[in-house]
């Protein structure tokens, strides 16, 4: 049998496709955190040599030994919605900007202040218990590097008031599936960009569920909104009245699995 697993082709080699994926609520389940029902069509994807390149809030801590557990070590990662690029390979990427954005948020009223709870602002046990993440998991969601996800408390009068003081320290704001995320700018896109130009610019395809992928879904080639029940759904994007993003029935892993097996049998990829 062919191992599924081999390497894919090196960053000066074209691939036929590059694929650039959410995961919370998208490849992994927006409960479980499993991606199985998504498997079937990763085992295509590892098969074709086809680069996956995860794209997610979570950090290089967290998204490292995920990537590993996929088969995909050899792929670049785009971590903390786009604030970072994993390499190929690396275990962790070095940042200073998660220590210039928590100075920042102390210096904001704290009638304001308090309204934000960020996971710097938890312990691990708190990350866990918020997220539902096992203890370790919730740990390495703790090593920010770049930006600062967090729960917000109060009215859309008091974000108005509590972004624009952050905007004086140039940071900007994104909402996810679970969390407000705090950070310098960089997007998803920002980082797919850059990647596509490295792997010579072939088709892409962008899958996701929340309005921090909306630019990501909207430059891919192909993109896919994944149903996701827990969150009102997205508006419609540019392209998707001409076909070039669709949105799937099912939700999360299984939404992902059934969309990824037709685009890939519409490439001619067995």
């Amino acid at each position: 049998m062919t191992d599924s697993r081999l390497p894919r082709k090196p960053m000066n080699q074209t691939p036929a496709l590059i694929v650039f994926t959410d995961l919370d609520g998208t490849l992994l389940d927006h409960d479980s955190y499993s991606h199985g029902p998504a498997e079937p069509a990763l085992d295509r994807l590892r098969a074709a040599q086809i680069p996956v390149i995860l794209a997610s809030s979570k950090t290089a801590a967290e998204i490292a030994p995920l990537r590993a557990t996929l088969g995909f070590s050899d792929c670049p990662a785009i971590v903390e919605n786009g604030a970072g690029l994993l390499p190929a390979g690396a275990d962790d990427i070095e940042g200073d900007d998660y220590v210039r954005l928590r100075a920042a948020l102390e210096e904001i009223p704290n009638t304001l202040r308090t309204l934000f709870t960020g996971f710097g602002d938890m312990t691990a046990d708190q990350i866990a218990q918020d997220t539902s993440l096992p203890l370790r998991d919730a740990a390495n969601a703790g090593k920010r590097k770049f930006s600062e996800p967090g729960r917000w408390h109060g009215t859309d009068d008091q974000i108005a008031a509590f972004l624009d003081h952050l905007s004086t320290h140039s940071i900007t704001a994104r909402q996810g599936g679970r969390y407000l995320t705090l950070s310098f700018g960089q997007t998803k896109a920002d980082q797919m960009q850059t990647i596509l130009a490295r792997y010579n610019s072939p088709k892409s395809i962008a899958l996701g569920d929340a309005p921090n992928d909306i630019e990501m879904l909207e430059t891919a080639d192909h993109g896919v909104i994944i149903h996701n029940p827990h969150r009102a759904p997205l508006p419609p994007l540019a392209g998707e009245d001409k076909g070039r993003i669709q949105r799937t029935k099912l939700s999360g892993p299984a939404g992902w699995n059934a969309a990824m097996q037709q685009l890939l049998s519409d490439h001619g990829i067995d």
